[in-house]
C-alpha cells in the first residue's frame, strides 16, 4: 500500500526539481527523502524518478503520476484543514501567487491581517507576472488582474478598479493634452507587454481600441507607472498602481472624451480542488481588507 509521506516526498522532489531542494521544503534530511523515494517506486513496482550524477528528471511514468500524486496531497491537507476549520480553526498550508506590482503595494498589509486572524495557517506567497495555471503548479489560490479565460478555474471576484489615463504634467506641458481617442493615438504610450488591445474605451458606438505609438512595452504595472512619473508617455492603468502618484501631482488623469475599461481583481483555483475553507477564509478576509470601493478608488472622494 501506497504511503502519504512517500507521495508527499515524490511531489515535492518533482516540484522543487532535486532531492535536496524537496529535503528543505519538506524539513527532512535527503537521506529520509531519498529512502521515501525508493520505497514508492518499489509499491508501484516503476521507476518515477531517473536520477543521474548531473541531474533528476521524471520518468513516463513518473510524469503521468505526478497530477494524481499532487491531487492526493491537496485532497489530504484540505481534509485535515476542513476538520480543524469544523473544530472552529484554520490550520496548515496555503500556497498562494499573485502578480507582483499588486503584492509588492497591496498584499503585504492584507495577508498580514489574515494571518493575525488565522495564526495557525502556513502560508506560502509567490510573486510572478505570468499566466500561474494553479493547478499545473501547485498552488491552491491564484489572484489575477483580468480575465480568467480557463474552464478549469473558478474564479470569484475580490474588487473592482477604475483604470485611468495618466500622464506628468511634464510630458503634457511638452506634448500637449489629448482631448479626443483620435489624438491620444498620436502621443506615445506605455503599455502592457502582449495586450494590443488594452485601450478600450467605451463610446457611442460600442468599444473603441487605441492603439498609440509604443513608447515602452513592459509587463510590470509599478514600471509603467514610474516610467509615466519620468516623462516617458501616457499610460493607463488600473487606480491601484497610481492612486497616490494622482493624489502626490506626479501624475495627472487625461480626459479624452470617453471613459476607459474598468479592471477586477480575482482570487482562482482549481475547479476540481474546490474552494477549501482557507481559500474562502482568505477572500473574505482581502475583501474585507480592500473595501468597497477599494480604498484605491476612493483617494479622491
Amino acid at each position: 500500500m501506497m504511503r502519504l509521506d512517500g507521495i508527499a516526498a515524490f511531489v515535492a522532489t518533482a516540484e522543487a526539481g532535486s532531492i535536496s531542494a524537496a529535503s528543505r521544503r519538506l524539513g527532512l534530511a535527503k537521506s529520509v527523502v531519498s529512502e521515501r523515494l525508493a520505497e514508492l517506486e518499489r509499491t508501484l513496482a516503476t521507476r518515477l524518478i531517473q536520477r543521474t550524477t548531473r541531474k533528476l528528471s521524471l520518468t513516463e511514468n513518473g510524469r503521468m503520476f505526478l497530477p494524481r500524486a499532487q491531487r492526493i496531497m491537496r485532497e489530504a491537507e484540505e481534509a485535515s484543514a476542513e476538520l480543524a476549520a469544523h473544530s472552529g480553526r484554520l490550520a496548515g498550508p496555503l500556497r498562494l501567487s499573485a502578480p507582483v506590482g499588486f503584492g509588492i503595494l497591496h498584499l503585504a498589509p492584507a495577508l498580514s491581517r489574515f494571518l493575525e486572524e488565522h495564526r495557525e495557517v502556513n502560508l506560502s506567497l509567490e510573486l510572478d507576472d505570468r499566466f500561474v495555471d494553479a493547478a499545473a503548479e501547485g498552488f491552491d489560490a491564484v489572484l489575477r488582474h483580468g480575465a480568467v479565460g480557463d474552464t478549469r478555474q473558478i474564479a470569484k471576484r475580490l474588487a473592482v478598479s477604475r483604470r485611468l489615463l495618466v500622464a506628468s504634467p511634464a510630458y503634457l506641458e511638452r506634448h500637449g493634452s489629448p482631448r479626443s481617442l483620435a489624438e491620444l493615438a498620436r502621443h506615445h504610450g506605455i503599455l502592457y507587454t502582449n495586450r494590443e488591445g488594452d485601450w478600450r474605451f467605451a463610446t457611442e458606438n460600442g468599444w473603441s481600441v487605441v492603439r498609440p505609438k509604443a513608447a515602452l512595452r513592459v509587463n510590470n504595472g509599478i514600471v509603467m507607472r514610474d516610467a509615466a512619473v519620468a516623462g516617458l508617455g501616457i499610460t493607463l492603468l488600473p487606480t491601484f498602481f497610481i492612486h497616490e502618484s494622482v493624489k502626490s501631482g506626479a501624475l495627472v488623469p487625461v480626459d479624452v472624451g470617453a471613459e476607459s475599461e474598468g479592471a477586477e481583481l480575482f482570487i482562482t483555483y482549481a475547479r476540481d480542488h474546490g474552494a477549501s475553507a482557507k481559500i474562502r477564509a482568505l477572500a473574505e478576509s482581502l475583501r474585507r481588507s480592500f473595501g468597497d470601493p477599494p480604498y484605491w478608488d476612493s483617494w479622491d472622494k
